[in-house]
């Protein structure tokens, strides 16, 4: 057991007390700052693709429609990554010499699909179908963004929680547990 403390011990813990303390709210700030980092990052990530795809192009420029290439996202619950065959109709013909699309005829003409990087994921325990958002009438940018302006795909909104609940509060849509959680 420790005896009591003498003035020297006394006046050294009055001293180190507030220095430790202000130390310990600058880690917890610096930790704080950095975890909003990372968490930024995350949103913001957008994976390089095996043939850098140009959404600016065909989304923006072109101002093709969504659902012209993907073509599953109001008949199921995943859009779904276009097929290859989509991707040739017009490019048999346009474009044929610039090198990502030299890239795309060559797993088109070997029937190798293309690995494409995902972009967006949910957990496995939420169910979420694309086909019901767009019959309801939400726009895809509405989660995913000013698209047609991206060089490269990136993840814009968090897709949490928090985040769902308000669009299907604003939206009027069930926020009944079951609708999203299976």
């Amino acid at each position: 057991m420790l005896g009591p403390m003498n003035e020297g011990q006394r006046k050294l813990i009055v001293r180190l007390l507030p220095r430790l303390a202000l130390a310990g709210l600058f880690g917890s700030a610096l930790l704080i700052v950095a975890g909003m980092g990372l968490y930024w990052w995350q949103l913001q990530r957008a994976p390089e693709q095996p043939i850098a795809f140009p959404h600016t192009v065909h989304a923006g420029t072109l101002a093709i429609p969504c659902l012209h290439c993907h073509v599953y996202a109001d008949k199921s619950p995943r859009a779904g990554v276009p097929t290859l065959d989509i991707c040739m109709v017009c490019h048999q013909s346009i474009a044929t010499e610039r090198p990502e699309i030299v890239k795309l005829r060559e797993h088109y003409e070997n029937q190798q699909p293309v690995a494409w990087n995902r972009v967006h994921a949910l957990p496995d325990f939420i169910y979420f179908t694309h086909k019901r958002h767009i019959k309801a009438g939400i726009d895809c940018f509405a989660c995913h963004g000013a698209i047609a302006t991206m060089e490269r795909v990136g993840q814009v909104r968090p897709l949490k929680m928090g985040w769902c609940l308000d669009c299907h509060r604003t939206n009027g849509a069930s926020i009944d547990c079951a609708t999203c959680h299976r």
